[in-house]
């Protein structure tokens, strides 16, 4: 390995012993134009990365903050009870549903209208808070089918009477 090292070594100092002065001044003043030449280009590129990696930090942290948020939730809702009300009974679902988002303070009635419909009235509710229960229930197939919302003095409270309903066995 050593020895095509030394040959090479040899080979350039052969190359640069055979030029005469003013050439191997020329090729000096290249090599060092071309180097400092490499050098600011290799700054700059530098800079713009970090400059780069500055302007993406923020949303990054942004993340890592929301996933932190969505990973205690996660827990909270592992650690929550199962739902173990028969899916025969929708307004006793309904109810276990609202307490297991953790809205049931805020559930003023739950009525049955029939056996595959009912009409809940919330007092005051976060509105992110209740559309969250609604998604959840609509992934067991439980809708919407009317809603009235009325918007409260205190930024995103409201109060809310919908009747929920599921689709009917035939």
């Amino acid at each position: 390995m050593k020895a095509p090292i030394r040959a090479l070594y040899a080979s350039c100092v052969e190359y640069w012993q055979a030029r005469a002065p003013r050439e191997q001044l020329i090729i000096a003043v290249s090599a060092a134009v071309l180097g400092g030449m490499l050098c600011v280009w290799l700054v700059l590129a530098v800079d713009r990365s970090r400059t780069e990696l500055r302007n993406s930090l923020p949303p990054l942290r942004a993340r890592a903050v929301l996933l932190d948020q969505q990973a205690v939730e996660f827990e909270r809702l592992r650690a929550a009870p199962a739902v173990t009300v028969s899916q025969s009974d929708l307004r006793a679902l309904v109810q276990a549903q609202a307490g297991v988002a953790g809205l049931s303070r805020a559930l003023v009635s739950v009525e049955a209208a029939d056996v595959n419909q009912v009409k809940v009235v919330f007092g005051a509710v976060a509105f992110a808070d209740w559309l969250d229960w609604v998604a959840g229930l609509q992934a067991q197939h439980i809708h919407l089918d009317a809603c009235r919302i009325e918007a409260l003095a205190a930024p995103g409270m409201v109060s809310i009477a919908a009747t929920l309903a599921r689709p009917r066995q035939q």
